[in-house]
């Protein structure tokens, strides 16, 4: 049987993309790599389809590392409606139940203040999360209900932005898996008021922020204009998701047996954690973990050129 050919690029880097409003986090995937007409990408991280903001896409051997970017922390601007309680937590979804907003600034923040550090959050039927291969949305969408356990997030910071009666806006840390929509429901019902997303902004995934995003009409326009070159330098190299990881510079001894899948002795390596392995002039290899006996073990390296 003849072998199926290859569509697309083999292209590798990571773009971040200003993910545009009232999308699926896989519709703009998918309208980025048909841009780039790219083999093989996927992003890091869902964001509501009434989401916008970071959302970095990885291409080719970047996915390999797409993980470390869903485990980074992230930040959020999150504009809320109190005494609006709906069944997808966000403007999305019904208006279920409607209560009296009789709350001071005072008050929003001496509850808001009660969710920092580390809570528990019981995801909604209306995240991406699976149950049996299936997506929770999906199933919400035909009135199907499955028990989820509580996850343990943290809430690193929540700041007060403004408070306008009955919408507020809030700047959020937290760490992975944090569903904001959850959060501001739970901190309505606290108030007694009930409350719902109206806009929500990821502004940060680990270190990468809003200023370094394109947005998808540039993109698009960028592709009008035939710029394939402009195109492909808006792609960072793999190991900008890595920078604040302890860097380790390889002898061609030592890279070599990494790249054989041999655990090796590395001076100056870190007693524990993950790394970032480097070879001879500064090119990226992949990243390592420092194992029980304080050897530097392959943990996902770039694909090798035979």
């Amino acid at each position: 049987m003849a072998k199926r050919r290859k569509r697309g690029r083999d292209i590798s880097g990571i773009l971040l993309l200003d993910k545009p409003t009232d999308i699926t986090s896989n519709k703009a995937l998918q309208d980025v790599k048909y841009l780039y007409f790219a083999a093989k990408a996927g992003h890091t991280g869902s964001l509501d389809p009434i989401a916008t903001g970071v959302l970095p896409i990885c291409f080719g051997e970047a996915t390999k590392f797409s993980q470390f970017l869903l485990n980074a922390d992230k930040k959020y601007r999150v504009i809320a409606k109190l005494g609006e309680k709906t069944t997808t937590a966000d403007r999305e979804g019904e208006v279920i139940e409607t209560r009296a907003v009789e709350v001071t600034k005072e008050a929003f923040v001496t509850v808001m203040e009660q969710f920092k550090g580390t809570i528990e959050q019981v995801p909604s039927m209306y995240s991406a999360l699976k149950h049996q291969g299936v997506p929770l949305h999906k199933l919400a969408r035909q009135g199907i209900e499955v028990e989820r356990e509580a996850r343990k997030v943290s809430i690193y910071s929540c700041e007060l932005l403004s408070f306008n009666g009955d919408q507020v806006e809030m700047a959020v840390h937290c760490s992975k898996g944090t569903y904001i929509r959850n959060l501001v429901e739970d901190i309505g019902e606290v108030l007694g008021c009930g409350a719902h997303v109206l806009e929500l902004e990821r502004t940060a995934v680990g270190r990468f922020d809003l200023a370094q995003t394109v947005s998808m009409q540039q993109l698009r326009q960028m592709k009008s204009e035939d710029l394939k070159l402009e195109l492909d330098q808006l792609l960072l190299p793999i190991e900008e998701a890595l920078s604040d990881w302890p860097i380790l510079e390889l002898t061609d001894n030592e890279a070599y047996y990494l790249k054989q899948g041999q655990a090796v002795q590395v001076s100056d390596a870190p007693a524990e954690g993950m790394v970032c392995l480097m070879e001879a002039e500064q090119q990226f290899l992949g990243v390592g973990k420092i194992d029980d006996d304080g050897l530097v073990a392959p943990s996902r390296l770039l694909k090798q050129e035979i």
